[in-house]
């Protein structure tokens, strides 16, 4: 739930590194589309993935979808200026195919002050051109300050990396985002493909009759606050992300995963990718 009282689905669809490849888009549309069919109706994208590429497939597959959407893009840092941002804004939208875009995320912090951007987003907040606005890859540091700017407490999101293997904003990132109803959304929900395919996550799954990257998906999908946007550019991908809420893992898997990979235990930088 956004801080505003809007639910979001908390499992929905990323779209980085998609569109970059010709022999692979009729399957990223195909994916796209099934994945909107059940349910999974926040779609992520942002106009640094294949500079505008991906916006411009997420309109070619979901179009005439559109209404059912939770439509989410990014823009640059050195875009961010509070003219700049109207203007990145209405590009994207003329890629996406859409009037509006249902979240706004500052990709990562740049040089252009924090005040001009917000400035920029309640603009656009206001014309109707966008619904909520947040920001993406802030620590806790950056959060603080970003609230001390005019209309920073509209901030709707915090969109970092996270995920079992990548543990660090538990330490205070996200309490700290709790604490004023704020969720977090994690990108590279399973690390791009890269977690340990044994040990503890193969173990876990054989128990549930499910992949490691299920409970791995499955794992930070229990945690409070929590939405992830995993990738899938193919149909079985995305019926396996879709399975992933509906394995429970038990207090003694939870144990297990611990011991692989362990809570912080003292503040880290944010990690990014």
């Amino acid at each position: 739930m956004l801080p505003a009282g809007e639910t979001v689905p908390a499992l929905g669809q990323g779209t980085w590194q998609m569109a970059e490849a010709g022999n692979r888009r009729a399957g990223e549309v195909q994916a796209l589309r099934l994945g909107v069919e059940l349910g999974m109706t926040l779609i992520d994208t942002a106009e640094m993935y294949g500079e505008g590429a991906a916006e411009e497939l997420v309109a070619e597959a979901l179009a005439d979808r559109r209404e059912r959407l939770f439509l989410v893009s990014k823009v640059y840092p050195h875009n961010a200026s509070r003219r700049g941002v109207v203007q990145a804004c209405e590009r994207s939208l003329k890629r996406l195919g859409t009037d509006r875009l249902d979240l706004y995320l500052l990709h990562w912090r740049g040089s252009v002050p924090l005040e001009e951007t917000v400035a920029g987003f309640e603009e656009l907040r206001r014309s109707g051109k966008i619904r909520h606005w947040g920001v993406s890859n802030f620590d806790i540091e950056d959060m603080e300050e970003l609230l001390q700017v005019p209309g920073g407490e509209n901030c709707a999101t915090n969109q970092v990396l996270y995920n079992v293997s990548r543990r660090g904003p538990e330490f205070e990132l996200i309490p700290w985002m709790a604490a004023r109803g704020m969720p977090l959304m994690a990108y590279s929900p399973i690390e791009q493909g890269r977690l340990p395919r044994s040990g503890a996550l193969q173990a876990i799954g054989q128990k549930h009759g499910a992949g490691p990257f299920q409970i791995a998906l499955a794992w930070l999908l229990q945690k409070p606050g929590v939405i992830a946007i995993p990738k899938a550019s193919s149909a079985d991908h995305v019926r396996s992300n879709h399975s992933a809420p509906q394995i429970q893992l038990s207090p003694e898997d939870l144990q297990v995963i611990d011991a692989e990979f362990p809570p912080p235990r003292r503040k880290r930088p944010l990690e990014m990718l």
